[in-house]
């Protein structure tokens, strides 16, 4: 997998994403500390309150962006929105009042979300090859399951020698040293956009694309079945822990070391498994076997805590893990298959508005229904969402299906310029393509 890193360009690439997620990850325990300073045994209201303005800006923000990246050089975006991240961390020692965490958290998430579609969308034009692809999938995979594992054992480190404000220095130097690594690499030309209209019609473009193309309605419907397994964990991992088996707070990290384990075992074994069979091969099953998996939580959690059943829910984690990791890393290698290349900073972006869209609602689900019905009914409420969104993932994704159809264009005049490779023909022009804004909804094949 490491062979990737060959390439100079994603190497440096990828060295930024990691070293800013390294960043983003003292910025979140230090947050934390911060709001337990500032708002007492309130912290968990604050930064519930700044979860959820999180997903609202990635949500609102990415389709926005997604509009407008082809107007600034990839480059230049992607440092700036790091340049900007780091601004904020510099300024998150001196917060005082819980409404600035607040706007910290909107500026630092919505250049999030300008930053990480255009990253997404950068990495299959630097690596055109799909088994280098697939590998930098992994890869990205890797690095985030890593930084959940290690960053906070990083901070314990950190915060035995400082306070938790020099961790935002830490921060910011994370993001400063990955705009130098991101202005230092040279990026292939984009191919340019060719969408006309008003903000809100580019703005909303990628997410009509995976409206109209199935496979990508299936991608968002597997995105949901994830999201409501990775609520329970993120979510209601330490109230199964301390509440239901009574352990102690370290148990808590090793139930969430299990979950990552699972992941990390799966990006390692995807790229040569997705070499031998389809996407949809690897994905669909991964997500079935989220729901079964939930339903034996409720059964854990219904049951008076034993040792067994302690073993089963750290294997049940470890599970959730791996289904989420099979089904998420293939989801670039789809949306890249289905658009054209100009179109995929809007699809990178409409994927990241629309993923994270099932979070927020997958979230506040698990929390409330934690809290007011319990466990169990939490855990099978959840189960039998993952099974409703992968049986429609099954339903609207056919096996086979081509990700470019022959078609013909009647409408367009001689000389435009999406006919370059088009064969004219009694009814018209045609030829193949993916989806893109001449052809507005998937196109019969002709015939």
């Amino acid at each position: 997998m490491l062979s990737v890193l060959r390439n100079r360009t994603y190497r440096r690439l990828f060295t930024a994403q990691v070293v800013a997620l390294a960043g983003t990850g003292l910025a979140t325990v230090a947050l934390s500390l911060l709001a337990y300073d500032l708002a007492g045994d309130g912290a968990s209201a604050v930064l519930g309150t700044a979860l959820a303005i999180k997903m609202v800006t990635y949500v609102a923000i990415a389709p926005v962006i997604g509009a407008s990246a082809d107007r600034i050089p990839r480059r230049v975006l992607m440092a700036a929105m790091d340049l900007t991240r780091a601004a904020v961390a510099l300024a998150l020692p001196f917060v005082t009042q819980v409404w600035q965490i607040y706007l910290t958290v909107f500026l630092l998430q919505a250049a999030s979300a300008a930053f990480t579609p255009t990253f997404q969308a950068t990495i299959p034009q630097v690596l055109p090859a799909e088994r280098d692809y697939t590998q930098a999938l992994s890869m990205s995979r890797l690095a985030y399951d890593l930084e959940s594992l290690l960053s906070p054992a990083l901070a314990a480190v950190l915060l035995s020698v400082v306070s938790y404000n020099w961790l935002f220095a830490g921060t910011t130097l994370g993001f400063v040293a990955s705009a130098a690594l991101v202005l230092s690499a040279v990026l292939p030309r984009p191919s340019p956009a060719e969408r006309t209209g008003g903000i809100h019609t580019k703005a909303t473009y990628g997410i009509r694309l995976f409206w109209h193309t199935p496979r990508l309605r299936a991608l968002l419907a597997l995105d949901l079945a994830v999201a409501s397994a990775g609520a329970v964990v993120f979510v209601n991992t330490v109230v199964v822990v301390q509440g239901h088996f009574g352990r102690p707070a370290t148990a808590v990290s090793l139930a969430l070391a299990a979950f990552g384990t699972g992941s990390i075992l799966t990006a390692l074994a995807l790229p040569p498994l997705l070499r031998k069979v389809s996407d949809r091969a690897v994905m669909l099953p991964a997500a079935y076997a989220l729901a079964p998996v939930l339903a034996f939580v409720a059964a854990v959690t219904a049951a008076a805590p034993s040792a067994p059943s302690w073993l089963g829910l750290l294997a049940a984690w470890a599970a959730i893990g791996a289904a989420t990791s099979a089904v998420l890393t293939p989801g670039g290698r789809i949306v890249r298959r289905s658009v054209s290349d100009p179109d995929l900073p809007a699809a990178f972006a409409a994927q990241f508005s629309l993923s994270h869209s099932c979070w927020l609602l997958t979230y506040p689900l698990a929390g409330r229904l934690a809290a007011g019905a319990g466990l169990p009914v939490t855990a099978g409420l959840l189960a039998a969402i993952a099974l409703a969104a992968t049986v429609t993932a099954s339903l609207t994704w056919p096996a086979g299906e081509p990700a470019a159809v022959e078609h013909l264009h009647p409408d367009l005049a001689i000389g435009h310029p999406h006919l370059a490779d088009a064969q004219p023909t009694p009814s018209g022009w045609r030829h193949s393509h993916v989806l893109d804004q001449h052809r507005r909804h998937r196109p019969r094949a002709a015939a």
